[in-house]
């Protein structure tokens, strides 16, 4: 059997990463995996059973016993359960970003996220998938941009949902998950040495997607 191509896009909270990944995928017929969403369906697995952020690994590892998560045709389910908007509210967006530093859940994931593309050639985004999940990728990438754009964007993703938050919120937000990210002990976000590192700071998608794609046929 063919080995699947994989091409991985890394990068901190608001750097375009699942939009682009999505596009760019579509534009390559690769199928494309959201790690971030599955890290957001185990936060809100969680947070249902009124877990904290000091929970105890032993108590993680025996919730997550009981959770089946995945996709089917671009959408996340919690034990069968549509949770697709449920999971993209601010509230889980940092318990995502606190319990994705907990051994018990990566390991839960990580068996999920390498499985997929066995299957089929997939473009996936998250913190550590150059790095940790996929070291051996055809591809990876590293996409980042400034604080106060990367707090521009979500501001403006979380208003268009009608979630009431501020600019000052949003940058916070941002600052405090860089922190998190850059700083867990367990898999820190960090650029892979084979990575190409994309400064989308004043770049709109389209002209990212170019770019990347440039690399990509030059990669053969």
């Amino acid at each position: 059997m063919t080995k699947k191509r994989i091409i991985t896009i890394d990068g901190p909270s608001g750097a375009g990463k699942s939009t682009v990944a999505r596009l760019l995928a579509d534009s390559l017929g690769f199928q494309y995996l959201d790690t971030g969403a599955l890290y957001r369906a185990v936060a809100l697995y969680l947070r249902r059973y009124g877990v904290s952020e000091d929970v105890t690994g032993e108590t993680l590892t025996r919730l997550l016993k009981g959770l089946d998560t995945g996709f089917s045709e671009g959408r996340v389910f919690i034990n069968g359960e549509d949770v697709s908007e449920a999971i993209r509210t601010p509230e889980i967006g940092h318990y995502s970003s606190v319990f994705s530093a907990r051994r018990p859940v990566r390991e839960f994931l990580f068996a999920i996220q390498r499985a997929y593309p066995e299957k089929y050639d997939t473009v996936v985004e998250g913190r550590d998938m150059g790095t940790v999940v996929f070291p051996e990728a055809w591809m990876k990438f590293f996409l980042d941009a400034s604080q106060q754009e990367r707090a521009r964007r979500r501001y403006l993703q979380l208003v268009q949902k009608g979630i009431v938050v501020t600019m000052e919120e949003a940058l916070k937000d941002v600052q405090q998950r860089d922190e998190r990210d850059s700083c867990r002990e367990l898999a820190p976000l960090r650029q892979a040495r084979d990575a190409v590192y994309i400064d989308t700071t004043s770049m709109g998608i389209e002209e990212t997607i170019k770019k990347m794609l440039e690399f990509l046929i030059g990669n053969g």
